[in-house]
């Protein structure tokens, strides 16, 4: 007989007991809410002023290490369009000397064509009115031959010539579109970040920007203090050199050696690096109140090594364009030797640079938004500090 008992339904087992198949999903609803629920808040959670100042400032950093790629870059693009044109130049030279060859070479192929010149054989010989007429026209072709050798050789110099130079012009010409690229690639970069520097100040509200204000304003007067202990440290090294100097003709006469000498710390620059400072900071100082522009080199607006740049060629000394370049580009000196005129780096990846003033001041381009101004080389921290070049 067919069994008249009902299939039970399928479904799952909670707990020991099994629940019907839309029980289950209910239950699986309310758990997926719940989680949404608990995932909300965090998602929704704002960082803090301490993280939006310190992603702010890795923007920036990050904005100014696309800045020198893209100053590298349009520097090598430069020269590199230097380069084709000249190269374009001469090729379209060659090509005329190359067309003027050929023209010669064709001209003598006409005269022979005209004349049937052949070696002289005894028919020539025969057909000449007079034996003088004969002399006379076997001294031609035998300057035709010459100067054609000539004109052939001068044909394929001038051959050989232009395709080597065509063939530098295409490598060059594909190096300057790489170039370009890079150049791209790097704006495109500085954009972006400064876009998303900018995005993240704009969620602040204006109670936040405030305290914002006041963390900056409390590391301005950190960076002040920081400074004046090292114009304190530098003072007081001076002052201790000039002692050594003063008693050094006293230690000679009486046979003992100066105090410290021949140890000193310090490294005073020379009169003619003072010389060339002073033209470099007299020049940075004018720039004080122009605005930062990323990839500027004046005379309106700076970037960071645009304006060192700037500084140190009105003193008549040439340096990099960028600031990977430009810190290698003198000797390295210990931050308590700085001189007025040194240059200081910041950062592991040396991406920012300012002129050293004394004190343990800098005139600088901060960063997009900003001025050219004077301000203490602790301005972002101690640990920020890369090293110091004296350029000159």
């Amino acid at each position: 007989m067919a069994s008249h008992r009902k299939s039970r339904p399928t479904g799952t087992r909670v707990a020991g007991i099994r629940t019907p198949a839309l029980a289950t999903a209910a239950l699986t609803s309310v758990a997926l809410l719940s989680q949404s629920a608990n995932a909300a808040p965090e998602a929704d959670e704002k960082p803090s002023l301490e993280e939006v100042e310190k992603k702010v400032g890795d923007l920036y950093r990050q904005a100014e290490s696309a800045t020198d790629k893209y100053n590298a870059a349009k520097e090598k693009t430069a020269k590199q369009r230097k380069r084709v044109d000249t190269l374009l130049d001469d090729v379209a030279q060659r090509t005329q000397k190359l067309n003027e060859a050929r023209e010669e070479l064709g001209s003598f192929a006409a005269a022979q064509y005209r004349t049937g010149a052949s070696a002289p054989d005894t028919a020539t010989f025969l057909l000449a009115d007079t034996p003088q007429d004969y002399f006379d026209q076997t001294q031609l072709m035998d300057r035709m031959t010459g100067r054609q050798k000539v004109a052939v050789d001068d044909y394929v110099t001038q051959q050989s010539e232009t395709m080597k130079k065509r063939q530098e012009a295409t490598e060059s010409l594909t190096t300057l579109t790489e170039s370009q690229g890079d150049l791209k690639t790097a704006k495109a970069t500085v954009q972006r970040k400064l876009a998303d520097a900018r995005q993240l100040l704009s969620q602040l509200t204006a109670e936040e920007k405030a305290r914002l204000a006041a963390i900056e304003k409390q590391k301005q007067q950190e960076a002040a203090r920081k400074a004046a202990e090292l114009a304190r440290e530098q003072a007081a090294q001076q002052q201790a050199q000039d002692q050594a100097q003063d008693q050094a003709p006293q230690q000679q006469e009486s046979g003992s050696p100066a105090p410290g000498s021949g140890t000193s710390s310090t490294a005073p620059a020379d009169s003619s690096y003072a010389t060339k400072a002073e033209k470099a900071l007299a020049f940075a100082r004018a720039q004080i109140g122009k605005p930062y522009v990323w990839g500027a080199v004046g005379p309106g607006s700076y970037d960071c090594s645009g304006l060192t740049q700037a500084a140190w060629k009105a003193a008549g000394v040439t340096l990099p364009r960028t600031t990977y370049d430009q810190v290698t580009a003198g000797t390295t000196v210990p931050l308590s030797q700085a001189q007025p005129g040194d240059l200081v780096f910041f950062y592991d990846d040396v991406t920012h640079v300012g002129m050293y003033i004394g004190n343990g001041m800098m005139i600088h381009a901060p960063k997009p938004g900003t001025y050219v101004r004077e301000e203490s080389i602790y301005y972002d921290g101690e640990s920020a500090i890369h090293s110091v070049v004296r350029p000159a």
